[in-house]
Formats: structure tokens, C-alpha cells, sequence
């Protein structure tokens, strides 16, 4: 209902659109939703404009070191920055769903419950038939995965496509892998046993397999297979199958304007200082991206967010929440460094400050677990003081989580304004956080209803969302 809301957006888009389409070949119309009707647009699958008022880009990818993965606490994957950086370029935030079953994801994508697949994609025919393909972000050849001989009575390494044939190779039924070994067995003239991975398993999980023995080959891109090579020293992917291919996003058909956005977006990239630098941190640092894969702070391997995870645990239960979302604060706050200290004074990982910790028992020199005590016990006076007034869980951990930032009452005073200006002050997004916002600003400071002074109230607001974001991987990639 205020300027940041989805009509305001839905304005600005619609005016944006028209410029767009007026520079674009098709595009001389002067009415937008003739053009849109015309062009062949299912109002019902959602495309850019959709995308732009609901203010979310939602992509189904993988848990994998090249898409998409958790380091430290922080999300990380080539293919998660870059479209953080597209979604950032068209203003909205990106939403990442993780596939559950490899099999599938392109009945998801079909369905409409998401926009746009970022699952390391080959570009092929018979995909491009129901689907509609970026331009490549990346070219890359399909290459066998196979253990390296460790004595001499193990079997050499297949030097040749002609010595697959009869042998076991593992891949997923609708993966382009699937489909070049029944090309490449036609090609060889002798049957290549394809055994189908069960949807759950993941590509690299097989390549993982390999390592470790339990079955003898897979197929994988060579930028992958290399990546998992500094992982597992014991494989070899030099065994090339395939002549170099495309690697792209997947959207629907109908989605004219994504792809179009994307293409432009990416074309602008391809040449650009992030990409390059991108590459080289997932592709042509392999000491470093090892090293992040066999920490116990990586999702792909040890599962834990911090050295802190079982302390947070341990006292969750007094406020309530899933310890994932509380270590989504101590990220923010802290990133996880019992040193920490601002310029205001407040210490430790919950950067608690001094006459608030004193009131719940604890000091610079406290332990570790007597300050994450005393920072969740904090997190529950709060909760307890909102909980007549907000009475929807989820909503009123957003009160909870901006109080604890910028003080309980600035919030008072972004309530007081929202009533009184016909918003519900129950209501976090689009309400409360506006007036917050917004509180020490023309027209509002001067209120009367504004009786805690001035904050920098940008941060409480940025502070709620990035933690929100933050708790999402977390749901996503920890269990």
C-alpha cells in the first residue's frame, strides 16, 4: 500500500516494459497488453512482468559445488552468484529451491512452480523441443569418470569409447549423459549397459561413488569432473565422450521476455570483470575451492554453519525457533567471531551491548556459551513483549529480530505510524518496515507519533531481510 509495495512496483514495471518493447524489433505497440495477448503470453505461467510484481526470481537448482552450496554460513556456486547478480540487475530477490529428485526437475519447471532451472544444463534438441534455453554461459564436454589404477593388479584406465562396451555406467535416465551413451553405443557398434541413478542421487554424489569404489563409472561435464578431480585425486576424467556443448538456463516457453532479459543480461557479462572473476574462483582455484569443499563448514561435506552450531541448538528451545534462524543472526551479526566489536560497543558473536548483556548476566570476558545463552534469552523478552501484540509466529519474528537491531522503540514508532496511516501494524512487509524506513525522514519525523528519535533506519529493515535470506539457504542446505 506504500511505495515499496507490489502496486507501486507493478507501475514502475509496466513503464519500464513500454521503453523496453519500444526499443526492441517487435515491439511498435502502443498497447502493452494487446502486445503481451499477441505475442502469445499464458497470463497463467508467469514471465518478466510477473516476476518484476511479485519482486522474486525463483530457480530450481542443485546442492553441488559448481550451482549452488553453504561455506561458513554464507551461500556460495558459480550459478547462485551469477543470478544473484541478474536478480540484483532487474531488482528482485532470488529465491533458490534445491531438486529433490534429479528426475523431475523439468516437470517442475513445466508446472510453473518455478521460473527459470540452473542445474549445470546441456542444451540439446530434444530438450529445446518443450523448453526455451539462455545463450551458454559455458561451453564444456562430456568426459568419463573413472578410478585411477592404485597396483598393478587393478585394471587400467579405458583409454578409448570402444572399451565401454559392456560395461556398467551409471548416469540419470533424463540427463543429456543418457542420451550420448545410447548415441555412443549406436556409434561403436556394441551395447553400453546405462544403468539409471536413482533421482535422489545427485551427479556429483555418483562421481563420489566412483571414489570410493562403489561403482565404476559415470559420465559428468569436464568442468565438473575436473572441479570433483581436486576432491578426489584418486579419478580420472580425461576420457573425453563428447564434442564441447552448451551450457544454459532452462525456462518455459512462454517465458519470451526472461529469456530475452537473460540473453541481454548475459551477453553484457560474458565479457565483464565479474565473470571472469567467478571463473576463476570455482574453475581455476583449485587449492581454495577444495579446501572449502572438505571443511566441516560446507554443506557438500561436514554440514555444520559454525563451530557454535550445538551451543545454538542447546539453548533454541528458550525462544522457540529453529537454531537455523538464529544462526542466520549471528552470521549477520558477527559472522560467527566471538571477537567481534562494533564502533557502538556492542561484543561478541550476538554483539550484544554492554547495559543489555549486563541485564542478562554477562560481560566481554563471559564464555562463548554464557553470551549465546544471554543473546537468546535477549531474543525471548522481546518475542514475549511482541507476542500480545503480533500474534502470527512467523510475522513477529520479524518485530523480534528489528528490535533486537535498532531497539524496541523505533519499532513503536513505525507501529504508531503505520496505524495512523491507515496500515496494519501487525503486518512486517509493505507496513511496519516502511514507516521504519522511513520514520526519521520528511514528512513523519516531526510526528507526533514519533517519540524515540532518530535511527538509521535503512539497517533494521536490510537487517530483517538479510537474515530471512540467510535462514532460507539454511533450510535449504542444512538439515
Amino acid at each position: 500500500m506504500f511505495t515499496d509495495s507490489p502496486t507501486y512496483r507493478k507501475q514502475v514495471w509496466y513503464l519500464f516494459l513500454a521503453l523496453f518493447l519500444a526499443c526492441s524489433p517487435p515491439a511498435d505497440r502502443d498497447d502493452i497488453t494487446a502486445y503481451w495477448q499477441e505475442a502469445g503470453y499464458a497470463p497463467e505461467l508467469q514471465d518478466l512482468n510477473d516476476i518484476i510484481q511479485r519482486g522474486k526470481l525463483v530457480v530450481l537448482t542443485m546442492s553441488s559445488s559448481h550451482s549452488y552450496f553453504l561455506y561458513r554460513g554464507e551461500a556460495m556456486g558459480f550459478e547462485y552468484e551469477l543470478l544473484s547478480a541478474y536478480a540484483s540487475s532487474i531488482g528482485v530477490e532470488l529465491e533458490i529451491r534445491i531438486a529433490r529428485d534429479v528426475n523431475t526437475i523439468f516437470e517442475e519447471l513445466l508446472s510453473g512452480s518455478v521460473d527459470l532451472l540452473a542445474c549445470n544444463l546441456t542444451v540439446t534438441r530434444e530438450r529445446s523441443e518443450t523448453l526455451a534455453f539462455t545463450d551458454p554461459y559455458l561451453y564444456s564436454k562430456q568426459v568419463l569418470v573413472q578410478r585411477k589404477p592404485t597396483n598393478r593388479h587393478d585394471e587400467e584406465l579405458l583409454k578409448s569409447p570402444l572399451e565401454l562396451a559392456g560395461r556398467n555406467v551409471f548416469v540419470h535416465q533424463n540427463s543429456s549423459y543418457y542420451k550420448r551413451l545410447q548415441s555412443l553405443s549406436d556409434e561403436i557398434g556394441a551395447s553400453l549397459n546405462i544403468m539409471e541413478a536413482p533421482g535422489d542421487v545427485d551427479p556429483e554424489r555418483l562421481i563420489r561413488m566412483v571414489s570410493e569404489g562403489t561403482i565404476d563409472f559415470t559420465v559428468a561435464d569436464e568442468h565438473i569432473a575436473q572441479l570433483n578431480q581436486g576432491y578426489y585425486p584418486n579419478i580420472d576424467v580425461s576420457m573425453a565422450i563428447s564434442f564441447p556443448q552448451k551450457i544454459a538456463w532452462a525456462c518455459r516457453k512462454q517465458s519470451r521476455l526472461l529469456v530475452r532479459s537473460l540473453n541481454n543480461w548475459l551477453n553484457m557479462m560474458r565479457t565483464s570483470p565479474h565473470m571472469a572473476i567467478l571463473k576463476h574462483k570455482y574453475y581455476h582455484s583449485p587449492k581454495t575451492q577444495t579446501a572449502r569443499y572438505q571443511s566441516e563448514f560446507a554443506s557438500m561435506s561436514g554440514g555444520r554453519i559454525s563451530p557454535y552450531d550445538d551451543l545454538i541448538q542447546k539453548f533454541s528451545y528458550l525462544v522457540g525457533w529453529d537454531w537455523r534462524l538464529i544462526a542466520a543472526q549471528i552470521a549477520q551479526e558477527s559472522q560467527f567471531n566471538p571477537r567481534a566489536r562494533s564502533w557502538a560497543g556492542a561484543f561478541g558473536l550476538m554483539q550484544l551491548m554492554p547495559q543489555t548483556a549486563a541485564q542478562f548476566g554477562v560481560d566481554s570476558s563471559s564464555s562463548i556459551e554464557a553470551h549465546i545463552k544471554a543473546g537468546i534469552q535477549y531474543l525471548m523478552w522481546l518475542n514475549t513483549y511482541w507476542e500480545n501484540e503480533i500474534p502470527d509466529d512467523e510475522e513477529r519474528i520479524k518485530f523480534v529480530l528489528a528490535s533486537y537491531n535498532v531497539g524496541l522503540g523505533h519499532v513503536i514508532d513505525a507501529r504508531n505510524l503505520t496505524e495512523q496511516h491507515g496500515g496494519d501494524s501487525s503486518i512486517w512487509h509493505n507496513h511496519v518496515n516502511y514507516f521504519l524506513r522511513n520514520k526519521s525522514k520528511d514528512p513523519f519525523r516531526d510526528s507526533e507519533w514519533v517519540r524515540y528519535g532518530y535511527c538509521r533506519c535503512e539497517e533494521p529493515v536490510e537487517y530483517v531481510d538479510k537474515i530471512l535470506k540467510r535462514y532460507r539457504h539454511y533450510q535449504e542446505l542444512i538439515s
